[in-house]
């Protein structure tokens, strides 16, 4: 890893958004998931929720394998387990639905922890979603359409949260919210992926990195990751 990609990753670490998340519920149509997490990954979010029908779902596209790496997405089995998780992390839960009591989404205090509902491409977000969230909120539009398709949509209300959370300074922080040992395995796994995946298969731990990015570890490492 050269010293250039080490200090890039680490001044985008930086900037990370811990607080600030999408959950996406049964959006299962695999170029949005992964138009999602490419603009979650330019506004700076560290990890993305989904709840998805079958478990599990292969997002790993062409055209978002980079941001893949880059963000993490954690699964549900509900979206009421989804979203009693935010909760205890204590985020606003804002879901984009057009109701009587919905806001514009320009509106909204996005310098709060926040996580924003998406619902899927063919039935939208749930009643039970809906009933959990704190606040409903809209796209305005003065066409005859009335809704965006899911990844636009993220990427409207995304970049309304980076620029409340830049004029805040959000994004400028002398540590980063991320905890040092996240911190160490992303630098490790990006910076060192085939070794990351000898260590990680061998049930090694990933040694320390000096301020160049450069593997500190000792022989009786090198020699176990040698070894067939």
């Amino acid at each position: 890893m050269n010293l250039e990609r080490y200090n890039r990753i680490q001044d985008v670490l930086r900037a990370r958004q811990t607080d600030l998340t999408l959950l996406l519920e049964e959006v299962h149509k695999p170029n949005n998931v992964s138009a999602v997490i490419r603009t979650a990954d330019a506004a700076g979010v560290h990890k993305v929720h989904a709840v998805w029908p079958n478990k599990q779902m292969r997002t790993l596209s062409h055209t978002s394998a980079g941001a893949r790496n880059w963000v993490e997405v954690d699964t549900h089995h509900s979206v009421s387990d989804a979203i009693g998780e935010l909760k205890q992390q204590g985020m606003q839960i804002l879901a984009t639905n057009l109701s009587e009591n919905a806001i514009d989404f320009r509106d909204i205090d996005y310098t709060k922890p926040t996580a924003i509902i998406l619902g899927g491409e063919k039935e939208g977000i749930s009643g039970h979603a809906l009933n959990g969230a704190d606040q409903d909120i809209i796209i305005p539009m003065v066409g005859m359409v009335q809704s965006l398709n899911v990844s636009v949509a993220s990427a409207l209300i995304l970049f309304e949260a980076q620029r409340q959370r830049q004029l805040a300074g959000m994004y400028h922080r002398d540590t980063s919210a991320l905890p040092p040992e996240t911190i160490h395995r992303i630098l490790f796994e990006r910076g060192h992926p085939v070794l990351a995946k000898v260590a990680k298969k061998k049930r090694l731990p990933y040694p320390p990195l000096d301020d160049q990015g450069q593997i500190i570890a000792d022989e009786d490492w090198w020699k176990e990751m040698q070894q067939k």
